[in-house]
């Protein structure tokens, strides 16, 4: 059984969570960013790629929840994905020598 009254303020909540994330996750991979292109260090490009996949995922999840119609189950597999990559290039960036 849904509950009207808690739908919304749970996608709300869910909005406003998914909305920071994208802001300090953006601040994250511009200031990896930042520092790939002052050291020109191949590990800190590759830790702005693995950030930068999860906030798209996020965004992507969001916007495919609200904006697409899709179900809130695709929703959750596309931010996975994204995250599963995001965090696996960050592994290898913290192996590259």
């Amino acid at each position: 059984m849904v509950h009207s009254t808690t739908d919304f303020g749970i996608r709300f909540t869910i909005v406003v969570t998914k909305t920071l994330i994208f802001l300090v996750g953006g601040v994250v991979t511009y200031l990896a960013f930042s520092a790939y292109r002052r050291t020109n260090d191949r590990s800190l490009g590759f830790l702005t790629a693995g950030f930068g996949l999860i906030v798209i995922g996020v965004l992507l999840a969001g916007f495919t929840f609200e904006l697409l119609n899709v179900t809130f189950r695709v929703g959750v597999l596309i931010e996975s994905l994204f995250i599963l990559s995001g965090l696996s290039i960050i592994a290898y960036s913290l192996r590259v020598p």
